[in-house]
This record gives C-alpha cells, sequence and structure tokens, in this order.
C-alpha cells in the first residue's frame, strides 16, 4: 500500500483546468489521481504528465454512473489507504442552456445530475478515506456564476450570462461546499468552493479571456496551503460572495 506521498483526486483532469491543476499538484510532490470519464482520454492525459516524469495514475470515473464511483473508492482504498485532497473539477455545460423560460428542462436535469448530484456521489464515496489523512480538503470548482449575489447586481460585468442550468448548478454546488463545511467543522477536513475565473477551455468553446495556468492558479494555491479556511468561496486575489 502506498501512503508516503499526499494523495490528490481530480475528477475531469484529462483536460483544461483540471489538467493544468494534476500537472502543478504532482510537481508539488504529490501522487495525483487524474480521473475522467473516457479512459482513452484520461491515459492520453496521463501518459503526457508520466512522461514529465510525474506520479500520476489514471482512475476512471464517470459522474453520471455511480458504479464507477464505487469501484474507484476501492481502488483507491487498497492501494493507497487514504487521499489527503479531493477536487471536485469535472462539469458540463447543456447545449440547451439558456434563461429561465427558456431552458430545456433535459439539459437542466443532465446538468445538475453531473456538476451537482454526480459531484455529491463522488465526495461522499471519498469520505472515508480523507477522514483517514491526518488533514484533508475538499475543493468544488464553481464559478462566480454561480454567485446569487452577483447574478442579482445588474452592473456585473457578466451579469447578462443568465445559462440556468450551469449557473443553478454552481449555486448548488456552493450550497454543498457551505453545508459539508459546517457538517465537517470539527473534524479535520477543509471544504472551499474556487472560482477558477473565465477561462479559455472546452467548456466555452475557448472563448475565455485567461490561460489555464491563471485558472488554475488559485485552485493550487489553495490546494497546497499548509493551513487551509474552510467554508470559504474563494478566487485570485480574495473571496467571491455567495
Amino acid at each position: 500500500m502506498q501512503a508516503v506521498r499526499k494523495v490528490a483526486l481530480i475528477t475531469g483532469a484529462n483536460k483544461g483546468i483540471g489538467f493544468e491543476v494534476a500537472r502543478q499538484i504532482a510537481k508539488a510532490g504529490w501522487t495525483v489521481l487524474a480521473a475522467a470519464r473516457s479512459e482513452e482520454l484520461g491515459r492520453q492525459a496521463v501518459a503526457r504528465l508520466l512522461a514529465d516524469g510525474l506520479d500520476v495514475h489514471f482512475v476512471p470515473i464517470d459522474l453520471n454512473d455511480q458504479k464507477t464511483v464505487v469501484t474507484a473508492t476501492e481502488a483507491i482504498r487498497n492501494q493507497f489507504g487514504k487521499l489527503d485532497l479531493l477536487i471536485n473539477n469535472a462539469a458540463i455545460v447543456g447545449a440547451g442552456d439558456g434563461p429561465p423560460s427558456k431552458v430545456s428542462i433535459e439539459t437542466v436535469e443532465t446538468v445538475f445530475h453531473t456538476n451537482f448530484v454526480g459531484t455529491i456521489a463522488v465526495t461522499q464515496a471519498m469520505l472515508p478515506l480523507l477522514q483517514g489523512a491526518g488533514k484533508a480538503q475538499i475543493i468544488n470548482v464553481s464559478s462566480s456564476l454561480g454567485s446569487v449575489s452577483l447574478q442579482n447586481d445588474p452592473n456585473w460585468e457578466y451579469a447578462p450570462v443568465k445559462l440556468l442550468a450551469y449557473c443553478a448548478s454552481k449555486a448548488a454546488l456552493n450550497m454543498f461546499t457551505v453545508q459539508l463545511a459546517y457538517e465537517l467543522r470539527d473534524g479535520n477536513i477543509a471544504v472551499n468552493s474556487i472560482n477558477p475565473g473565465y477561462t479559455a477551455t472546452d467548456l466555452n468553446g475557448n472563448r475565455g479571456t485567461q490561460t489555464v495556468e491563471e485558472g488554475a492558479a488559485e485552485i493550487v494555491r489553495a490546494a497546497l496551503v499548509d493551513t487551509p479556511v474552510t467554508g470559504k468561496f474563494l478566487e485570485t486575489g480574495g473571496d467571491v460572495p455567495w
């Protein structure tokens, strides 16, 4: 059983921000478990990181398939015995997303099942492994689009972006962060949401104004800090209003 290095599990790590976070945390000396729903794409991503001499392993996890979550949990328990960090990064945007009066109900259900329900399922499954570490952290990769306060500010830069399914799924994810942080307040696990910012990835057709390195920056900083805060919504430079 390998348990000397700190172990991090990152969902949606085969590309974009997730891949960059995996690369940087592995470079910091961690064992990184890079999760993806596509085995082909996941293994290709891991091969790139292994070529750089990093300690990275592929873990198949599909947020819409609970069996993959159970299998991954058992594999991590058997090989590593613990988990020091869980980064819930995987998320989708639905093709039928839009304003409340027009959004496809099917899209709302699909996006919520991945971005919210699937994230809860992964977190619940991994909690015993996180509790088995000396101290641990859960990072939920959210979005400022999930801030109810900012969405209600007509002067906010992104106020016109009203994609109900995506925005509401991230607001729900933030509620999960707040409640889980409260539930675990007397334990050894910190729980935070992080807004990576508008980053050029496949999620937005690479229209974002930040590089993946910039998008990963706050996630990596929070992940590697010795004494993390808990119950916060963070971004580079400070807090995001809930």
